[in-house]
């Protein structure tokens, strides 16, 4: 019996649903408070996913959701990252 390997599972802020990390992009906010988009999903920090999806990005941008669940102030630069990052998967 071949055991597939593990998919690593990450829940969405603002959808609330458990989806492969692949799908998903991180954000971080670090020691210094400094918040940036992390694609190699490895940096160090508090870190919070959001779905590649350009509706669940701008509702987590209307909603102000990752400056509530990062306890900080997330600049529009990052939601701009977040939306050039997702447009380029269609």
């Amino acid at each position: 019996m071949t055991r597939s390997k593990k998919i690593p599972l990450r829940k969405c802020v603002v959808t609330k649903e458990m989806k492969p990390k692949k799908q998903l992009i991180r954000i971080v906010r670090n020691k210094e408070g400094e918040v940036f988009v992390d694609p190699t999903g490895k940096k160090n920090g508090r870190g919070a996913y959001v779905s590649r999806d350009l509706n669940v990005i701008e509702t987590a941008q209307d909603q102000d959701i990752l400056s509530r669940q990062l306890n900080t102030k997330v600049d529009a630069s990052i939601y701009d990252e977040l939306k050039a990052l997702a447009g380029e998967e269609v």
